[in-house]
């Protein structure tokens, strides 16, 4: 890799760092703490989330007509989500092993805290653990199949990728033959997750 791409791929740690402490201190506004697996709210804040719940019956009774109409077809998209979940991690499970990569751990991706909330009511906390597992699964799949791709092939294609994986910037050049011959078995037993995120190995 080049010493630009290096620069550029330092100064997107920074640019990440800086909206993590700009997240964090957004949180201490919000007068919320996070305590193991649960998220605790002063009790003043957790009072007025109460009084900002709608009434469920209030709720459906005034959603639209053509929204309601779409919910089966969002709905009917867990059945083939479960299947997903079931055959990548049957799939990580027999073959990570031979392949020597280390599997992706589920709790990394799979976040539930948003039922916690006190302003949302029963069908609002179910659409958000809905929408948690959806994309938590795909992003889970998506590192299971970065993984993949950094074993068998870590090249980078000749276009642009829109949204590339993390994984992507170290992924060797479009073209380099000699580059694949001679770092392909480094790249495969490499998968230093801090360097992936673009962090030294001396940073968390």
């Amino acid at each position: 890799m080049n010493r630009q791409v290096n620069e550029l791929i330092e100064k997107i740690r920074k640019l990440e760092d800086e909206l993590e402490n700009e997240l964090a201190a957004r949180r201490d506004e919000l007068r919320f703490q996070i305590v193991g697996q649960r998220i605790r709210f002063e009790q003043e804040i957790l009072e007025r989330h109460r009084e900002l719940k709608t009434n469920l019956l209030r709720y459906i009774a005034e959603a639209r007509p053509l929204v309601a109409l779409t919910a089966p077809f969002v709905y009917a998209l867990l059945f083939p989500f479960v299947l997903l979940d079931l055959f990548v991690t049957l799939y990580q499970l027999v073959c990570f092993p031979v392949y020597g990569i280390p599997k992706v751990r589920r709790r990394d991706h799979m976040i539930y805290d948003r039922h916690q909330l006190a302003y949302l009511n029963i069908l609002e906390k179910f659409n958000c653990f809905y929408c948690a597992y959806a994309n938590g699964l795909i992003s889970y799949v998506r590192e299971i199949g970065a993984r993949t791709e950094q074993y068998w092939c870590p090249i980078k294609h000749a276009r642009r990728v829109a949204g590339s994986h993390r994984r992507y910037s170290r992924f060797l050049d479009y073209g380099d033959g000699e580059g694949y011959h001679d770092t392909l078995e480094e790249l495969r037993c490499d998968f230093d997750n801090r360097k992936a995120n673009g962090r030294k190995k001396n940073r968390d």
